[in-house]
Formats: C-alpha cells, sequence, structure tokens
C-alpha cells in the first residue's frame, strides 16, 4: 500500500500539462481547403500568435486532359486564443491550374480574406473552420466577388 501510494505521488509529480499545437514552433500537417474548394494536402507552421501554411493538391479524374493541379498559402493572425481553441483573421492565396477537354488549360487564381476557428480536439490534433468571402479570377478575362456562407473544414495532427 505504501509502495503504491509513492508510485502514485511520483508519476502525478512529474506529469506535466499537456501542450497543444498552436504553441510556438509547432508543425501541423493535414488536409485543408479554401471557400473556392480547392486545396489538398496542407501544412501549418503555428508562432502562438499567428500561422501561416500551404497546401498542394492533385487530381485526375476518369478521362483525357482533365488533370487538375492546386497550390496556395495562407495566414491568419489569432485574435483570441484559450489552451485549446483560437480565432484567428487572415486569408488565403489559392492557385488552380486544370487541363480542359479539348487540351487547352484554364489558370483561376483565388484571394480570400477570411477568419478562421480551430478546437484542438486532443493535444495535438486541430479541427478548422473557416469563413469569408472569395475573391477569384480566371485567365484574367474575368473576376467575380461571391461571399461563401457554407464555409471549409480542414483537420491538422501537430508535431
Amino acid at each position: 500500500m505504501k509502495t503504491s501510494l509513492i508510485v502514485a505521488l511520483l508519476i502525478l509529480s512529474s506529469a506535466g500539462a499537456a501542450r497543444a499545437g498552436g504553441n510556438p514552433g509547432s508543425v501541423g500537417l493535414g488536409a485543408e481547403f479554401q471557400l473556392s474548394g480547392i486545396g489538398g494536402l496542407s501544412a501549418n507552421y503555428d508562432t502562438g500568435k499567428f500561422h501561416v501554411g500551404g497546401f498542394v493538391g492533385l487530381r485526375d479524374p476518369d478521362g483525357p486532359h482533365n488533370t487538375i493541379f492546386d497550390i496556395g498559402g495562407r495566414f491568419f493572425f489569432h485574435v483570441a486564443s484559450t489552451a485549446t481553441t483560437d480565432f484567428g483573421v487572415g486569408g488565403s492565396l489559392g492557385i488552380r491550374n486544370q487541363q480542359n477537354a479539348d487540351g487547352t488549360s484554364s489558370t483561376l487564381v483565388f484571394l480570400e480574406p477570411s477568419f478562421q476557428i480551430r478546437v484542438f480536439v486532443a493535444a495535438n490534433v486541430a479541427l478548422s473552420f473557416t469563413g469569408g468571402i472569395e475573391v477569384g479570377a480566371g485567365d484574367i478575362s474575368e473576376v467575380n466577388i461571391t461571399g461563401n456562407t457554407v464555409g471549409e473544414a480542414g483537420v491538422h495532427y501537430y508535431f
């Protein structure tokens, strides 16, 4: 009994507070998409006050001449945060190149001022929810501004 109590006290005294992602210097790997729907594999670097990240995606649906390549980056300044959540404002820039059925290609550019809420469901796993305004241009031939009320989500595992 005495030995068990001593072992229990040693274990409890050596346990530290769990560190959630979002701490300065943490890196998260996962998947995230912009409001426009472009995105893919993603990495985030968190400084504590803000986080920056990028994504890359490649899809080749069935059929010829239809490969889609996405690349982009994002920045969110943490306006408020707790031990398990943060609320950031910032945005993202994404570029999509897609092959068309006629053999030509199109380049779409999306600039998205937005907000993001991250919730750390475990010490090192974050779910993110993003909403904002989508500004898109296609081959510099047109510009569309839309408000996206649906938003997008992402998930990251922090190391």
